[in-house]
């Protein structure tokens, strides 16, 4: 049925071009997988977030996918508690996956969102979240301080190792700043990939406290 004759072929098929947009993110032809991977962020994040961070979210979606958003959604129990365990069991049970696979296909899906998702939109979502869930969501493996540590204690820092840590995360910033910015082999800048890699270099900073959502 055309879009001349169906109401809803419009809804439907912006909805197939995210979904492909997800699998090409985490390379597989399996719709079926896409469609668990990007549930499971909308819903793990959905449940941290308050409801009209919620609502913030819901409008930057496709129609259709703002009924999966939405599914099984109780406000009055919302947000979560936001410790990093929780949001990974949730996240690889949603999806299908094991929990060593949560961390990196959250990224993946992130990156994507970020790029359908209006610019710097994404960034006022990550803001509403604590430092932890923001590295997780841009595929930061943080096992080493959970693992098997139900509450999740802070770890000891040095002034040092805090430093060097932020240096760091500024060295990661500029190298995804200059991939996006290299010009290819026929000389033209690939304007939308240079977009995409000043909000990657954003979300970094971040994550790491280094720049707020407006900035």
């Amino acid at each position: 049925m055309s879009h001349h004759t169906d109401p809803f072929a419009p809804s439907v098929h912006t909805a197939h071009e995210w979904l492909a947009a997800v699998a090409h993110g985490i390379d597989t032809e399996d719709r079926f997988v896409a469609h668990r991977a990007l549930r499971a962020w909308l819903h793990t994040v959905r449940d941290r977030l308050n409801v009209n961070a919620a609502a913030h979210v819901s409008a930057q979606l496709p129609e259709l996918l703002r009924g999966i958003f939405y599914e099984g959604w109780m406000p009055s129990q919302v947000p979560v508690p936001h410790d990093v365990p929780s949001f990974l069991t949730q996240f690889a049970r949603t999806a299908g996956v094991g929990t060593e696979e949560a961390v990196p296909l959250a990224g993946i899906v992130t990156d994507t969102l970020a790029d359908l998702f209006s610019p710097g939109q994404l960034d006022h979502v990550l803001a509403q979240l604590p430092v932890k869930l923001r590295f997780i969501l841009l595929g930061t493996d943080l096992s080493a301080l959970y693992a098997g540590a139900a509450a999740f204690p802070e770890p000891e820092v040095s002034p040092i190792e805090a430093l060097e840590h932020r240096v760091n995360a500024l060295a990661e910033a500029v190298t995804a700043l200059v991939h996006g910015l290299e010009f290819p082999a026929e000389g033209e800048l690939d304007t939308g990939a240079g977009l995409s890699a000043a909000q990657r270099a954003h979300r970094i900073l971040l994550a790491e406290g280094l720049a707020g959502p407006g900035h």
